[in-house]
């Protein structure tokens, strides 16, 4: 059984009636504030800001808003937030990171950076989640930031990376569809032939915890009528909970697909450092920020 909705996730978070410290690195734009300040408003997030205090300090006056001062840390460069941001959840004082006012090649520098960072060596990813309008529960896709061009095995961990996150999220078997264009193997398709391998990966138990169907293309992954057309058979059909695209141009352009044409509700953060790090999209509005948030909470609650 998947996850039906953000309401759903949104529920299981405000229930569980704690509070996460969110290390906001250069705090210094609207947009991220509101959205902190959003997710303080629903009761499960305490904003722990990180830059130039001055410009903090104006932007909550102006939405009439204050943050206890010990939760404010003064650190004009950009860098040096980055570095005080990590430092914070590398000593329990926040429970994990978000992006404010700076490129994300400039945090992720700060969270793999050897010695005081937040990666231990495991393969970070990209989480997407989106409640696609017609579609019963929300669906992953995977990796539209972060893997550029996967190979077999980084798709393998690509794979883990999103199940684990997927049974803290509540959902013990998630139903994992590697995407191609069809859904038989072409040698010619090295797509498809990967995707045949991981689902016997996945058969001979060295992929766990999850379903794995592929190749699959997208509308038997999310239409059963069209599986039945098809002549598809197979659980994952119509009913898919994470779905594995080709490279990071595939996923990111089906992830903008759902939210910019098909008006698809989303949240995103990346996965397998010590702790998720919340990082929207520029163009992402305080509402989704605040669900990107809300999915770093609920994968820090199932991991406790």
């Amino acid at each position: 059984m998947g996850i039906a909705s953000f309401n759903e996730l949104e529920k299981k978070v405000i229930d569980s009636k704690r509070k996460f410290r969110v290390a906001v690195a250069n705090a210094g734009d609207s947009h991220s504030i509101e959205a902190i300040m959003l997710a303080v408003d629903k009761g499960f997030a305490e904003p722990v800001l990180v830059g130039d205090k001055d410009a903090i300090v104006k932007i909550l006056g102006e939405m009439g808003r204050t943050v206890p001062e010990e939760n404010i840390y003064d650190c004009p460069d950009v860098t040096e937030a980055v570095a005080k941001a990590v430092e914070l959840v590398r000593k329990g004082k926040a429970d994990f990171l978000m992006k404010g006012k700076l490129d994300t090649s400039a945090l992720l520098k700060g969270v793999v950076k050897s010695g005081t960072g937040l990666n231990d060596g495991n393969l970070m990813s990209a989480l997407f989640i989106a409640a696609i309008p017609g579609y019963h529960k929300l669906v992953a896709v995977v990796d539209g930031g972060m893997l550029t061009y996967p190979s077999l095995e980084q798709k393998k961990a690509l794979i883990n990376n999103t199940v684990h996150a997927f049974h803290c999220l509540g959902c013990e078997n998630p139903k994992v569809g590697v995407l191609a264009c069809i859904e038989k193997v072409n040698p010619k398709m090295p797509e498809t032939v990967e995707a045949a391998e991981l689902k016997r990966m996945n058969e001979e138990g060295e992929i766990t915890g999850c379903f794995v169907e592929g190749p699959i293309s997208y509308d038997c992954a999310m239409s059963p009528a069209s599986a039945k057309e098809k002549d598809f058979n197979s659980p994952a059909a119509g009913d898919c909970d994470i779905l594995i695209a080709p490279n990071i141009h595939a996923a990111n352009i089906l992830s903008k697909a759902l939210t910019v044409t098909c008006k698809a509700e989303s949240a995103g953060c990346i996965i397998g450092a010590k702790c998720p790090v919340v990082i929207s999209s520029r163009g992402s509005s305080p509402e989704e920020k605040c669900n990107s948030i809300m999915l770093a909470v609920a994968v820090v609650l199932g991991e406790k």
